[in-house]
């Protein structure tokens, strides 16, 4: 398949597809893939560790069930998980174990297909490319003079995608009617919801399903390619998109091209949230990163969001060594620094000091003493070289050794 796919044009029709998705070989790379990611229970309570042990038998058992076209997905798992720096929750489907394995083997075949037509400038959940690259592509188009920025965000994209329209694209592609009814069952098998009970899903994708970053690319695609036709330079990362242009009336253009455009693909446009900003004063958020005026920092969220996971280890009353707080928060930090390291030096100093502002407060108190850790005697007693001795990281200087 792969030599054939070679030899083809982006506009080739496949047709013979279901034994590859089926095969043996493939089943056990996608159960590979789903065990590598691990994640919780589906709606049947089975874990990855308990398919793994009887992973032979499991595949076998599943790979018969396609086989006989006697599979049915089960409904997704719904939970609703908080959004960073708000009050708002986000829904998240989690997919059983087994269907997440049968979604990982779909994706394995029709990624490479619909790969070759993908758009240069979407990043999202793509092989080869992620958050570094996206990012990367906005400061260059920075650099070059495209300051006007349209923030543009879809609504619940995830949620909304219709999935007639979104069929039709897949079938432009891929004719193989088992696949094609294979899909319509990862669309349609509904959400199963704690003291909700089942419900259906008559739009979207779910988050949390393997396939579903696959087909949100491929509904959003021919957007991408109206905008490269429309000379617009776009960055995408699945729904987060931005457009950056060299004047305001251009970006204006732009965005009314967008509004018409989602409103015929039945996406909603945030009215509130979806604007156009001169990145050089206001400047605006993209993949965690905050730029203005060329240069960037950890957006807020992002700050907070690591605020979040700092907190609850700092508590003053935590009994636990100072010793065996800095080895919890060190992978925390190192992980944060390899995303944000590049940042302008005031979006790591800022975390940098809270955090061992917090840490003199622990330490206060541990002496009877009441306060935050702010007073110049608190400095002189515990500086940021004592800090460093006792090996905690440090976001600003990229290490425990402090400059």
């Amino acid at each position: 398949m792969l030599t054939r796919l070679e030899e083809s044009e982006p506009t080739t029709v496949w047709f013979r597809l279901w034994d590859k998705v089926i095969s043996q070989q493939n089943l056990q790379a996608a159960f590979w893939a789903v065990w590598r990611n691990d994640g919780a229970p589906g709606v049947d309570g089975q874990t990855v560790k308990q398919f793994s042990a009887q992973e032979e038998v499991q595949l076998a058992k599943l790979r018969e069930e396609l086989r006989s076209k006697s599979y049915r997905r089960q409904p997704a798992r719904r939970v609703w998980i908080p959004k960073p720096g708000t009050t708002e929750k986000r829904p998240l489907g989690i997919p059983a174990v087994r269907d997440r394995t049968m979604e990982a083997a779909l994706k394995h075949v029709l990624e490479p297909i619909f790969e070759r037509d993908f758009a240069a400038h979407s990043y999202g959940f793509r092989p080869g490319r992620g958050c570094r690259e996206a990012v990367e592509r906005v400061e260059e188009l920075l650099g070059r003079g495209h300051t006007w920025c349209v923030d543009l965000d879809f609504k619940s994209y995830f949620d909304t995608i219709p999935h007639e329209r979104l069929k039709a694209l897949i079938q432009q592609r891929i004719k193989d009617g088992s696949v094609l009814e294979l899909l319509g069952q990862c669309l349609e098998a509904g959400v199963m919801e704690e003291l909700r009970g089942w419900h259906p899903t008559e739009r979207g994708s779910p988050q949390g399903s393997v396939i579903s970053p696959l087909l949100a690319n491929l509904y959003l695609n021919p957007l991408d390619h109206e905008m490269v036709r429309n000379g617009w330079e776009t960055v995408r990362y699945a729904d987060d998109l931005v457009v950056l242009c060299r004047t305001q009336e251009e970006a204006e253009q732009a965005l009314t091209y967008l509004r018409q455009w989602a409103e015929a693909a039945a996406l909603i446009v945030h009215p509130t949230k979806t604007r156009v900003v001169n990145a050089q004063n206001e400047g605006f958020d993209f993949l965690g990163w905050h730029f203005n005026g060329g240069r960037k920092w950890p957006r807020k969220k992002s700050q907070d969001k690591l605020r979040e996971k700092l907190r609850t280890l700092t508590k003053r009353n935590n009994g636990r060594s100072l010793g065996a707080i800095i080895a919890t928060a060190n992978p925390i930090l190192r992980g944060w620094h390899g995303y944000f390291g590049d940042s302008h030096w005031t979006g790591l100093k800022r975390p940098d000091g809270w955090l061992r502002r917090r840490l003199r407060a622990m330490l206060r108190k541990r002496q009877k003493r009441t306060g935050q850790g702010l007073t110049l005697a608190d400095h002189l007693l515990w500086p940021n070289r004592w800090f460093a001795e006792q090996g905690l990281f440090s976001l600003q200087h990229g290490s425990c050794t402090y400059g």
